[in-house]
């Protein structure tokens, strides 16, 4: 990867900003020196946006890259997708709800396979992100796959986290784990037109109580209508209100695992299974195995 390639990243053409997150996402030749060469120093805001299948996750995305750009923010967008089983490509990559923001220059929208991450997101997201920052993004926002009991890990990443739900998941809530009610920094009920809102709001509310005691401030639930923008003004503003200035330890924790798996790859990169296992066919599987690992550490 060139310095000119790095050059232009910088000076945000947007060519050159996908051509870099497919060669780091690939790891081609020399993605490793190109990203310890990034400035990290860049302050853009990453927000995360969750929540089960159908809950509007997509249109609220694409009415908040309005309402920032229409404050003259640079907003990029990831949309992390099931993978492929052929391609391990992004399955749903079409993102047909944000079309109008194609030929945009301030907006840059790219569809990231999970890639079997049982994070909800992909497994360079870390890189990438970094990339579209340097790039000199204002705002990143992240739509994950769905929200689940593993699908937490956004709330590391995000500076923060903005979980989607309707007025029918009630019976969703009911199931969520504790630790996936505590990710949220903002709540949105949206299609809250939609009959029963206003009492699954109140519901909610309940269900966060114990959530407000533990964070000593309440979290805010927006209500809003995506498709005709209803409600989004305000959620734009709790984002923007959000304290971001803290390395909160969730985030602290993302990137130690982040780092661990980094090293634990590097130093592994010499040694093959199938080497390992002709090595125990060879002393007829009559080995060991403490002993046969130790020449390795």
């Amino acid at each position: 990867m060139s310095d000119t390639l790095k050059f232009q990243l910088i000076e945000g053409d947007i060519k050159s900003l996908a051509r870099c997150i497919s060669l780091v996402e690939n790891e081609a030749p020399g993605y490793e020196a190109f990203m310890q060469s990034l400035n990290t120093s860049n302050k853009g805001q990453i927000i995360g946006i969750t929540g089960p299948p159908g809950a509007g996750k997509s249109t609220i995305t694409d009415a908040l890259i309005g309402a920032f750009t229409a404050d003259n923010k640079k907003v990029a967008v990831l949309c992390v997708d099931p993978s492929s089983p052929f391609n391990l490509g992004a399955l749903l990559g079409d993102r047909i709800r944000m079309s109008e923001w194609y030929n945009n220059p301030n907006v840059y929208i790219r569809s990231l396979a999970s890639r079997g991450s049982l994070g909800g997101l992909n497994p360079k997201i870390i890189e990438i992100s970094e990339i579209i920052k340097a790039a000199q993004f204002d705002i990143v926002i992240i739509e994950t796959v769905g929200v689940g009991q593993s699908e937490i890990e956004i709330a590391g990443l995000a500076d923060v986290t903005v979980v989607v739900l309707v007025p029918e998941s009630g019976d969703e809530i009911q199931t969520m784990k504790a630790g996936l009610m505590e990710i949220a920094d903002i709540f949105v009920v949206n299609k809250s037109d939609r009959e029963g809102a206003d009492a699954f709001i109140n519901t909610l509310k309940q269900m966060l109580a114990p959530v407000f005691h533990h964070k000593q401030q309440e979290i805010p639930i927006v209500k809003t209508i995506a498709s005709t923008k209803e409600g989004i003004e305000l959620l734009k503003e709790k984002i923007t209100a959000t304290n971001t200035s803290k390395v909160n330890d969730r985030k602290s924790w993302l990137l130690a695992e982040r780092a661990y798996q980094l090293i634990r790859s590097k130093r592994m990169q010499d040694i093959e299974k199938s080497d390992l296992k002709k090595e125990i066919e060879n002393n007829e599987g009559l080995i060991n195995l403490y002993q046969f690992i130790k020449k390795y550490y």
